[in-house]
């Protein structure tokens, strides 16, 4: 009975400190005011899963226990999109579709952004269609946001494995 139990036991998920961070993160003002990225549904979409793309990148090439965060960041990122729809009333019949829809949004980011830290695609094209789906409202607002990525970015790179795991983001 007890090997049961620990079958249905919901583990707390290792990764949640670090999601919780990076959704602060993507709530920054700075996003949408001078980055001009929209202050809509689908812009804080967009911030959020940029910055979430790279912070899985960085996991990704981290030790075993930072890519088993990578996994479990993604599960956090599945179950607070779950639960938006819920909350938006989106019911059963369609919320498989509509949170792999976002998933594959946020894998579509993951791989374009893995092009531009390996030099194969520039940050500015990637930010244009990763923030603003290419409608680019200025180069300010681009170039703003290119500095503010990519300063994310160098601070990803200079956080230990176990120090992103903890949520301690730059």
């Amino acid at each position: 009975m007890k090997s049961l139990m620990r079958l249905f036991r919901s583990e707390p998920n290792v990764a949640r400190p670090l999601y919780e961070q990076v959704v602060a993160k993507a709530r920054q003002p700075h996003w949408y005011l001078a980055g001009q990225a929209p202050d809509t549904m689908e812009g804080r979409f967009s911030v959020l899963a940029t910055l979430l793309a790279l912070t899985d990148l960085r996991l990704e090439r981290g030790g075993d226990a930072s890519r088993k965060a990578s996994v479990a960041l993604t599960e956090c990122f599945v179950e607070d999109m779950d639960s938006q729809l819920r909350q938006d009333g989106v019911g059963d019949p369609v919320m498989g579709k509509k949170v792999g829809s976002l998933v594959g949004a946020l894998g579509g980011r993951v791989g374009a952004w893995r092009r531009a830290i390996d030099g194969a695609e520039s940050w500015e094209a990637v930010a244009g269609r990763s923030l603003y789906r290419e409608k680019i409202p200025s180069d300010d607002a681009l170039a703003h946001s290119v500095t503010e990525l990519r300063h994310y970015w160098r601070g990803l790179e200079g956080r230990s494995d176990e120090a992103l795991i903890e949520g301690i983001l730059p």
